[in-house]
């Protein structure tokens, strides 16, 4: 599929960014109330006064206690807790049935790249000459071969622009100063639509919903900052990290002080001719007063550029041509002048399973088709974490992935399909790396703020799972006498507040924590 039309499949004409809030992620956990030895006690079901449960009969019932609650009726529960070294099942309710997973398709994912990609591989880019560089002259386009590196990003680099600005010094040495015709697209890596099957229509100009495409800046998203300037004047906008891959206008003014009847707004507003999502700044903004606001990008490749040209501006080197997105028909490559490279995989992983971030999932669902077939399609790449579940023992009716994120309301996983990832990544030799690159429990990533206070806290390594009425959490958990448990706790279409589905998900990591193998095997 051209360029041209992959980038038109989804196209919301326009899209308002409201108030001045970040939007919630839905693949995202949001925080919730910390579970302590006293807060647990409240809610619909008493909680045990002690987390060191006796029995195995004594787990049970605690869980059932839990789930079985009146206000959890309209709603479904998926859980299997394993003891993997013996085989033993603990507690199962609905294991074999598919649940939405949300973002902990995210485990699959990760462990599918670590496993078939291995630990210390690298996303690589490389920057060719479409032409002969004559007395510092590049004469052609300066072309561009992605393969969806999504670690040029503040998030992974500390500033997204300082790559770039390494490929602009690489260049400067070996001598261009000019480039007689533009930054292009090399080849189409990802010749698919950039947005994950079933995306939300509503969700795609948040940052979280950014498509993913060969060439990424910023994971998907630019930060659009206004700052209150002299009252009476205009003012002072600017996007971040690169103010050339987002175009912003304003009508907005200064006042003296808030005017809530003149509340400030940044629209996106999606440009049919140019595929561009262009932001206007309008309304009143109090003098010393600030916003951001996060767009994400339509056009991913566009915008790194966009961004590319500007860093190579910034070390004198000019480039005569408008970049393009679209690959040349043909072309008389002349020479590879530098190759970037992403830090390696396991580096990645944390950055990927800690804030749960989507776009650098769905990069690596299709690179992984991309480093295996050539091209990196979505298609491909769920093929391959399929075949993969597979040889991991999973049953072929026990998952439909559709995504590498869990993005996708079309995602379903069993409990059973997710301890079996967690089971073969346990004996994986890339374990240790594999584990540390999940959230723990009331340390950091998604359940920073979780389970603190209990034997799970600085224990639990667990990814959480958050959309519309779907919250998971699977993980690893270490009982007190020492023993690795794998669990997973998924649930469905629940109309009560998250965190009280999350908290029954925080007392069974807290139980499980508590208590020894000895007395979890007792009947």
């Amino acid at each position: 599929m051209p360029p041209a039309t992959k980038r038109s499949l989804v196209r919301p004409a326009i899209a308002l960014i409201g108030g001045l809030t970040a939007a919630c992620a839905p693949a995202r956990s949001s925080p919730v109330t910390a579970v302590t030895a006293g807060a647990v006690t409240a809610g619909p079901a008493a909680a045990p006064t002690s987390f060191a449960l006796r029995s195995r009969q004594a787990l049970v019932d605690s869980i059932d206690a839990q789930v079985n609650a009146p206000e959890f009726r309209n709603m479904h529960w998926g859980i299997l807790v394993v003891d993997p070294e013996r085989g033993d099942t603990l507690y199962a309710r609905n294991a074999g049935k598919l649940f939405m997973p949300a973002s902990n398709q995210k485990l699959l994912t990760g462990a599918v790249a670590l496993a078939r990609l291995g630990a210390d591989h690298r996303f690589r880019t490389a920057f060719v000459a479409g032409g002969p560089v004559r007395d510092g002259v590049l004469e052609g386009d300066l072309l561009v071969f992605g393969s969806g590196d999504p670690t040029i990003s503040d998030h992974m680099r500390g500033d997204a622009m300082l790559p770039l600005r390494e490929v602009a010094d690489a260049l400067h040495a070996r001598g261009i100063r000019r480039v007689t015709g533009a930054l292009r697209l090399g080849r189409d890596a990802f010749p698919d639509s950039p947005f994950g099957f079933g995306w939300s229509y509503d969700d795609l100009l948040f940052p979280y919903s950014a498509g993913v495409d060969e060439l990424m800046f910023n994971e998907g998203f630019a930060r659009v900052v206004v700052h209150g300037a002299a009252p009476g004047t205009a003012p002072r906008v600017t996007v971040r990290p690169a103010a050339s891959a987002f175009p912003v206008a304003t009508t907005a003014t200064t006042i003296a002080q808030r005017d809530s009847t003149r509340p400030l707004r940044v629209v996106a507003t999606d440009v049919f001719s140019s595929e561009v999502v262009r932001a206007t700044v309008t309304g009143a903004i109090a003098s010393g007063d600030s916003v951001v606001q996060e767009i994400a990008f339509r056009d991913q490749t566009a915008a790194f550029l966009a961004a590319l040209g500007e860093a190579l501006a910034a070390r004198g080197i000019a480039v005569a041509g408008t970049p393009s997105p679209t690959p040349p028909a043909t072309t008389a490559v002349s020479d590879t002048l530098f190759e970037l490279r992403s830090p390696p995989l396991r580096e990645i992983l944390p950055a990927l399973q800690k804030p749960s971030q989507n776009q650098i999932a769905e990069a690596l669902l299709k690179h992984l088709a991309f480093d295996s077939l050539g091209t990196g399609t979505a298609l491909a790449g769920r093929r391959i974490v399929e075949r993969q579940l597979v040889a991991w023992g999973a049953d072929t009716m026990g998952f439909a992935v559709r995504d590498g994120s869990g993005l996708s309301r079309h995602d379903y996983l069993t409990p059973t399909t997710i301890v079996k990832v967690l089971d073969a990544m346990r004996r994986h030799p890339e374990f240790p790396l594999y584990y540390a690159s999940l959230p723990i429990a009331g340390v950091d990533g998604t359940i920073r703020s979780r389970m603190r206070g209990t034997p799970a806290e600085r224990n639990v390594h667990a990814k959480t799972g958050t959309i519309d009425k779907a919250r998971a959490l699977s993980g690893y958990v270490t009982t007190a006498d020492g023993r690795l448990l794998l669990f997973s706790v998924l649930a469905n279409n629940h109309t009560v507040p998250n965190r009280r589905v999350e908290r029954v998900q925080d007392l069974i990591g807290a139980w499980l924590a508590g208590s020894t193998i000895t007395a979890l095997s007792a009947r």
